[in-house]
């Protein structure tokens, strides 16, 4: 049975939003030791133990309230392995760890309230915040201070992201004007680099051609599919809350989309990488045809401040399209 995404307009509610902080279905078997070290990248091994050694102690005991917490920020290239260690400390924790995205972080907040926000979140010994980056000052404070008191009532922090904490911002707005809210969320942190190439592809990207149509009939016909025009699709989700971009993909299987083209501003763009990612979240497969998809971000868009979204982004739609293709080949 076919499913239709244009048009949805979810409702979460504050309460979901809490219960909804675990690692998404894509880890939702990751452990520590199923992360398999690159030999030739020492720092992913040094990784490994560094997260179990973060994980521990909130393994033997309860969290104490009695010091500030700690943090450990986890940096690194795309498809390094970085969330898969993230949500194997989350896993290790048994309910005890919060695990969410940056901008779910801040949805939380818009959503919450800072202070309840905050309440809910001190609630857990740690809080695990994937592919950390701040895009704004608005979120550079408001990040600053949520972790700020945090670790000042005793959670710790455990990051993802692929830029180091006292570079957080740079190349999207004036940094240096932010620079102690910059140095605080530093501060927080013990810093592990991640080395090695993306394990999605291993090498640059290599989009296979667009799908004929026959090949998106196909995949339109199967079950949990959905099939849009990329032109509706776009313009749909500029009335969907970012928030809310997991329950607006909620039980698609396969996206099947009609007539790809570039995006025309950076507005789409963000709410596209944010779709891309909670599809990837989800195991969800893509087929596309029309345009490339490597075409989408346009060449100014790639020299901007977001070049690392854009990047995660198509990864992540690469790994989908070749899911989708491996997923109809004959056996």
């Amino acid at each position: 049975m076919s499913v239709s995404v244009l048009g949805r307009r979810p409702v979460v509610e504050p309460a979901a939003l809490i219960a909804g902080l675990v690692p998404p279905p894509h880890f939702a078997e990751a452990s520590f030791d199923s992360y398999v070290p690159d030999p030739d990248h020492p720092s992913q091994a040094q990784a490994l133990a560094a997260a179990r050694d973060f994980a521990r102690p909130h393994q033997r005991r309860l969290r104490s309230r009695r010091g500030p917490g700690v943090g450990l920020y986890l940096d690194g290239g795309f498809g390094v392995g970085k969330t898969h260690l993230l949500a194997a400390i989350a896993h290790a924790l048994d309910g005890r760890a919060a695990f969410g995205t940056f901008v779910e972080y801040t949805n939380l907040v818009g959503a919450l309230g800072f202070a309840a926000a905050r309440e809910a979140l001190s609630a857990f010994a740690v809080v695990c915040i994937d592919e950390f980056e701040l895009d704004d000052p608005g979120d550079t404070l408001l990040m600053a201070r949520l972790m700020r008191e945090l670790t000042d009532a005793g959670v710790c922090v455990a990051a993802t992201s692929n830029t180091l904490p006292d570079a957080l911002g740079e190349g999207r707005f004036a940094a240096e004007d932010f620079q102690r809210e910059i140095q605080a969320v530093a501060r927080v942190f013990e810093v592990i680099r991640i080395d090695g190439p993306d394990y999605r592809h291993r090498g640059s990207l290599d989009f296979p051609a667009p799908a004929d149509a026959g090949a998106l009939d196909a995949a339109a016909a199967e079950q949990g599919a959905a099939r849009v025009a990329w032109e509706a699709l776009v313009a749909d989700l500029a009335h969907v809350h970012p928030s809310r971009f997991g329950a607006y993909v909620d039980g698609v299987r396969v996206l099947v989309i009609d007539g790809v083209f570039p995006l025309a501003d950076q507005n789409q763009a963000l709410r596209v990488v944010g779709l891309v990612d909670r599809l990837y979240d989800r195991d969800a497969r893509v087929l596309a045809g029309g345009g490339g998809l490597e075409t989408i971000f346009t060449a100014e868009m790639m020299r901007g401040g977001y070049r690392k979204k854009y990047l995660r982004a198509l990864s992540r739609l690469e790994s989908m399209v070749h899911a989708a293709i491996e997923h109809h080949r004959p056996v």
